[in-house]
């Protein structure tokens, strides 16, 4: 039985994505910059941070594990109760020594305890939601994904820098940004456990069915209409975000001879943590809002133009070296708010699609995410090296021309999604 009340949906989709969020930025870029704070050269921090984003570029291939064992209420706690495990010992880690490969390893584990809760979440949503309450939240689940990650990113930065100032001891700063981390999640943990529906239609495990089901979902993907257009869309869409997402944080935190701008772990935090969470926030629900409202074809270009186009801050920060940190702060609070905006593009199509597999809804759009965080993976592993060959301003140059496939690659993607889908009045099936 689905769960259609958007009363009740308020109660976990915001929790639930925050809580993807979160860990997730603490792989992607929490964890270049505690590393670029120890001393790694940006070339392996990209490299690291890119091969730890392994867990969700392959987590296709244990979705249908998700799918066809338990239900996703019971995957998306036990995952959630050991990220905030991993989160306490890599806090404990941080006390007794800075740096070491066991702790790159553990911010492994917490990628595929990340994934995995991914999964689940992302299924659930498929199945207790209606097509035109996907659509609506799509918005808002982007939204609180995206706080969760600023809420770490600002949050936790800023208290490690905040704690590196007053102590003089780095390694304390993170320490109890990390325990702060696995408290948050603990919290989570038992809010979800009371508020999460306990009823959902894919509730049976039907493990005797598994290698055939593990089979047809993967066949039953490649079957979907258009699917060679699908998979270059989700490789190469997000390939500049990806880059620019690297070295991004990098450049706020380098040294001004190098060309970086030599923000304070304190400042990086503060500046993530308001103006580019209010900026995210609004430009997330904005997205929602008009598809909901206009239709997802009515509405593409404006998204896909958002997320792409402020990455041309980055060109002025890297060329002009603003002192001020309104000024800096109102560029991040730009670049922020155009991708709350156009995330909710790339996060449609895959619903779009989605919604063609059946009992497969849960596996093919981790298949798709997977698609699309590999491409994000690759080409982010050697943005380092690019950085390092053309220099920040040449970069950013560079990362404004990886921008054109998202455009390009739009235009047949477009003319296979329903004309007015997301909208309340669009009726299933209209133009498939």
């Amino acid at each position: 039985m689905k769960i259609r009340s958007e009363t009740r949906a308020w109660l976990w989709i915001p929790s639930a994505y925050f809580a993807e969020g979160g860990p997730c930025v603490t792989v992607a870029t929490v964890s270049a910059i505690l590393f670029k704070s120890l001393g790694m050269e940006n070339r392996y921090v990209a490299l690291w941070c890119s091969l730890m984003m392994l867990p969700w570029s392959i987590k296709p291939l244990w979705a249908p594990v998700v799918d066809l064992f338990h239900t996703k209420r019971q995957w998306i706690l036990v995952t959630q109760l050991i990220m905030a495990l991993l989160f306490t010992v890599m806090a404990g880690m941080m006390i007794k020594e800075s740096f070491s490969l066991l702790l790159i390893g553990l911010f492994f584990l917490l990628a595929f305890a990340s994934a995995t809760h991914d999964i689940a979440v992302d299924g659930f949503y498929l199945i207790a939601l209606s097509k035109h309450e996907q659509a609506f939240f799509s918005g808002i689940r982007g939204t609180f994904y995206r706080i969760g990650s600023v809420a770490v990113q600002g949050g936790l930065v800023a208290l490690a820098g905040s704690v590196e100032t007053r102590s003089g001891d780095l390694r304390l700063g993170w320490s109890l940004a990390l325990v702060c981390a696995g408290i948050a999640m603990f919290l989570l943990l038992f809010y979800h456990t009371l508020v999460l529906p306990r009823r959902e239609e894919d509730a049976q495990a039907r493990q005797h069915e598994f290698f055939t089901d593990f089979i047809a979902s993967f066949a039953g993907f490649f079957k979907i209409r258009g699917i060679v257009w699908i998979l270059l869309f989700l490789f190469f869409f997000r390939i500049a975000e990806a880059q620019l997402g690297r070295v991004s944080v990098l450049f706020l935190q380098g040294d001004t001879a190098e060309g970086g701008l030599n923000l304070s772990l304190a400042h990086m935090g503060t500046l993530y943590g308001t103006v580019g969470s209010l900026s995210l926030i609004a430009g997330g629900i904005v997205g929602g809002i008009c598809v909901a409202a206009y239709g997802f074809d009515k509405c593409v270009w404006p998204l896909v133009g958002a997320i792409n186009l402020p990455d041309i801050v980055y060109v002025f920060l890297a060329s002009e070296k603003p002192a001020s940190l309104w000024v800096i702060g109102g560029c991040i609070g730009v670049e922020q708010f155009g991708y709350g905006l156009g995330y909710t593009a790339i996060l449609l199509v895959m619903v779009a699609f989605s919604e063609q597999s059946g009992l497969y809804k849960t596996s093919h759009f981790a298949i798709m995410t997977g698609v699309s965080m590999l491409g994000m993976m690759l080409v982010g592993g050697i943005s380092g090296y690019v950085e390092e060959a053309l220099g920040y301003v040449g970069f950013f140059w560079y990362v404004m021309l990886c921008t054109i496939p998202s455009f390009l690659l739009t235009i047949p993607i477009v003319r296979l999604i329903p004309v007015g889908f997301g909208m309340r009045s669009h009726v299933r099936g209209s133009r498939w």
